[in-house]
């Protein structure tokens, strides 16, 4: 999901080189140093990760492979060639307790396997490496990959109700501008971490709402819930908003509110289907 749309985004100024699981396994240390070995790219972009949240919790040993050791071997391989490196992490390495957005040196504290999984590949990367880019950003959504926004425009469709938690916070966050952002830091020449998602928040709920109205899809019955109604496997923080002054500040530039970025990416998926017909 996020790997497209920062190909998109980079290819305008750069040659991009994109890996997808099929031709890499970052998960062992030997082929990622072949890689960055025969690419010898001046940035490696690490936008890989194991996100089934629920999943996290069975697949344990899966789950640290990928966003645990998987950065600790691309870390190395990049800091062994003095080769700068830009990562991605979460808003679940925070509990939810707080009551105000999070920055970026706030103390974490994950409460589920996945949030720990982050957590400990970012300890990987900023012990290894001096010349990086984390980037924690949250409740992410694009045209490619399974996602929040896909999932419910599906049940909708096919069951005409949905039944959504309305007590947890967070900031939903377009891939594509995620991915423009990452070119403004790098650009930049950032370092450290970040926080990066679209402006505001609201529940999972509001959310909910928004793509149904985006998609002329009122009709549907919407209902709000408590977490503690879903039987899930990984816990949710409650609160997981993050805040972006450190961002705005290096770049000068702000996040556009995340309704008007979902309504842009609705628009963009809705004019590609469109295209996409007419080509067929």
């Amino acid at each position: 999901m996020l790997g497209c749309d920062l190909a998109a985004q980079f290819r305008y100024r750069h040659e991009v080189i994109g890996m997808d699981k099929e031709e890499i396994d970052i998960t062992r240390a030997s082929e990622c140093r072949g890689a960055i070995d025969e690419v010898r790219p001046e940035l490696v972009i690490n936008a890989a990760a194991f996100t089934n949240v629920d999943g996290c919790e069975t697949a344990r040993e899966e789950c640290f492979a990928v966003n645990a050791e998987a950065v600790k071997n691309i870390a190395t391989a990049c800091r062994d060639r003095s080769i700068p490196m830009v990562h991605y992490s979460t808003d679940y390495v925070f509990d939810g307790n707080a009551a105000r957005p999070y920055l970026e040196d706030d103390p974490c504290n994950p409460i589920n396997t996945y949030g720990a999984s982050k957590l400990t590949g970012e300890h990987y990367l900023r012990r290894l490496m001096d010349n990086y880019l984390l980037i924690r950003t949250a409740w992410l959504y694009g045209a490619n990959g399974r996602n929040f926004v896909q999932a419910i425009l599906e049940r909708a469709r096919a069951t005409g109700k949905l039944s959504v938690v309305d007590d947890q916070i967070g900031s939903p966050t377009c891939s594509r501008d995620l991915a423009a952002a990452t070119e403004l830091l790098v650009d930049k020449n950032a370092r450290g971490i970040f926080h990066v998602t679209n402006r505001g928040s609201c529940t999972w709920f509001d959310f909910a709402r928004k793509i149904l109205q985006e998609a002329h899809l009122e009709n549907v019955e919407l209902l709000p819930i408590k977490t503690g109604d879903l039987a899930r496997a990984a816990k949710r923080p409650a609160y997981s908003v993050l805040s972006g002054q450190k961002f705005v500040a290096t770049t000068g530039k702000t996040m556009q509110p995340w309704q008007l970025a979902f309504s842009d990416y609705y628009r963009y998926i809705t004019s590609r289907t469109c295209c996409a017909d007419v080509c067929r």
